[in-house]
């Protein structure tokens, strides 16, 4: 394997891989921000078990399990085994739940939700193997492949918006409209999930700048971009392999101490985010003229701006490095909690919808700075365990915010 005789055409794919890092991102979240944007079908259909909470509840620790998992031993995992079978339960799980609603009928009830948390259950444990694998394979890359892997997810939370919002308007007044609308935004869904397999399988791994990259991680230590290279045609050498590993590669536990601060910084962004959205958009934000469609387009909202944001970045002027700015920052943040608590309570549907927009606007830039800072300096291998690691805060943040937003329905006269 000889990495010099490649440098002069690194460069080349740069813009294709950005795409196609766009369309993972899409897919690895796609499933998810579905089952969030159909939540007013679910809480039509199942409204006596709080189903906006209770799945995102079913959903994290699943996905929180899996990923310290996954973390722990991520230098003897095969990347491209693991980032293959995600994208693939990402489709299988998808068909189902179009599948679960087509069999039963769209009846409400016990059975088909507690198949519902199932399939979800199941979204957790690919988006494990996903956002840990695919962040980590892109830390050693450009830092444009992990932004636009990052606007990738973004952008799954707007295009599932503006397509929940086409559906439910051209169904609106036509008989079970609201079904008919959620089972042809579920089918959109699931030919993405297919579309992001193919991507990853055939396209990804054989652009010249991907094979680059990875062949220079190679030659570092790297023992998970193996399979990869051989898909892409490279074979590894790997008694060269040996001798170029790295000893004085830092551990897991060293990565985690040394960038403890940009953990943390996405444990509290997503701590915050998640306490506020979807639940309590959903359930807590009272009845506006906009009626039905009041809680789709506070979501449409926070996704459309989260995904503005995640593209601020690029611009170097405007990008947030600083370490000490970033944790001022995403502390700030925490105002908005009874800014919301406030609004919700005597403000009216403008006010509500410019606190979300800025909820969003914030969290995909932040989240945005910190996973392409961190990364600079390392090696291959460590960029590729600190990418695993820092999902792992994230997914803890997502957690914790999700447990934390049933807070909310203290008082509800309609709660627990």
């Amino acid at each position: 394997m000889t990495v010099d005789n490649e440098i002069p055409a690194r460069l080349q794919g740069k813009f294709k891989a950005m795409a196609v890092c766009w369309v993972l991102g899409l897919g690895s979240l796609l499933a998810w921000s579905s089952m969030l944007t159909i939540g007013d079908y679910y809480n039509n259909l199942f409204k006596k078990y709080h189903p906006t909470r209770a799945l995102t509840l079913v959903y994290q620790p699943f996905a929180f399990v899996t990923i310290v998992i996954l973390a722990y031993n991520e230098a003897k995992i095969n990347t491209r085994h693991r980032n293959l079978a995600g994208y693939i339960l990402f489709f299988i799980s998808t068909l189902a739940l179009l599948l679960l609603d087509l069999v039963t009928s769209g009846r409400g009830g016990i059975g088909p939700f507690l198949g519902i948390c199932s399939i979800v259950a199941c979204f957790g444990v690919a988006d494990a193997h996903v956002q840990g694998g695919i962040v980590g394979d892109l830390s050693f890359m450009c830092p444009e492949f992990i932004q636009s892997f990052l606007a990738g997810l973004g952008a799954a939370g707007a295009l599932t918006s503006g397509l929940r919002l086409l559906t439910k308007a051209a169904f609106e007044k036509s008989h079970d409209g609201l079904r008919k609308g959620v089972i042809l935004f579920l089918a959109i869904c699931t030919f993405f999930e297919l579309l992001c397999v193919l991507l990853y399988a055939y396209i990804f791994p054989k652009l010249p700048i991907v094979k680059y990259f990875r062949s220079k991680a190679a030659s570092e230590g790297s023992k998970t971009v193996s399979a990869d290279l051989a898909a892409a045609g490279i074979q590894t050498n790997p008694d060269q392999a040996e001798e170029a590993k790295q000893p004085e590669r830092l551990s897991t536990k060293q990565l985690f101490f040394q960038n403890i601060d940009y953990a943390l910084d996405l444990f509290l962004i997503y701590v915050l985010t998640l306490s506020i959205f979807p639940g309590f958009l959903y359930e807590n934000t009272g009845e506006h003229k906009l009626g039905a469609w009041y809680a789709l387009v506070l979501i449409a909202s926070y996704n459309v701006w989260d995904l503005i944001a995640r593209y601020i970045p690029l611009v170097e002027c405007v990008k947030l490095e600083s370490r000490k700015g970033l944790m001022i920052a995403i502390l700030s943040r925490f105002l908005l909690i009874p800014a919301f608590y406030f609004t919700a309570k005597y403000g009216d549907q403008g006010w509500m919808i410019m606190l979300t927009s800025f909820l969003g606007l914030t969290n995909g830039y932040l989240t945005v700075c910190v996973l392409t800072v961190a990364p600079k300096g390392y090696k291959g291998p460590e960029q590729n365990a600190l990418g695993n690691v820092l999902v792992v805060s994230l997914l803890a943040g997502i957690f914790a915010g999700v447990a934390l937003d049933w807070l909310w329905l203290i008082g509800k006269k309609d709660g627990f």
